[in-house]
């Protein structure tokens, strides 16, 4: 152990004879620094960081990809179906959506699902796509209920497949 011992203090007064106190403390701040910017470096996130890519809970799904508003999946209904309680608005917004796993483009009718308050879980909002409100079939940021029966509010937001989309 001596000979570990003798090993490292010859190490550090060689160490302590050539390099100064503030290179030390520089070379450190350079490296939290450096160590605080990594978070923000770009980093690719597929389908594994946010889930399958046929998770109908996830906004990682390739139907969502002009959702703006709570996923139905998550509220007690399904991609294509509202929860029991509520019911979907005739008034609908549409995207393009690629599906990934057969390479084709799909047309996609965006219903919200009326008569229960607000959701709260599952909030997509990717808005791929969106215009401009003066553009309504498009535009997402709508309250869409008002088209139902009812008038109820707002719970959840379905997505369903109309056709394949043509160039």
């Amino acid at each position: 152990m001596a000979r570990y011992d003798d090993m490292v203090e010859g190490f550090t007064r060689r160490l302590a004879k050539t390099v100064s106190r503030r290179s030390v403390l520089r070379a450190l701040g350079g490296f939290l620094v450096g160590a605080a910017a990594v978070p923000v470096l770009p980093v690719k996130r597929g389908h594994a960081a946010g889930g399958a890519p046929d998770d109908e809970t996830s906004c990682d799904y390739w139907r969502y990809c002009a959702m703006d508003g709570f996923i139905c999946a998550c509220c007690g209904g399904t991609a294509r179906a509202c929860p029991p309680g509520t019911e979907a608005a005739p008034i609908t917004w549409v995207g393009t959506c690629r599906n990934a796993s057969d390479g084709r483009d799909y047309i996609v009718s965006y219903n919200d699902c009326c008569g229960k308050s607000s959701c709260g879980r599952c909030l997509c909002n990717r808005n791929e796509g969106d215009r401009p409100l003066y553009l309504p079939a498009n535009a997402n940021d709508y309250n869409w209920c008002v088209g139902s029966k009812s008038g109820a509010p707002y719970h959840c937001t379905i997505s369903r497949i109309m056709g394949v989309a043509t160039k």
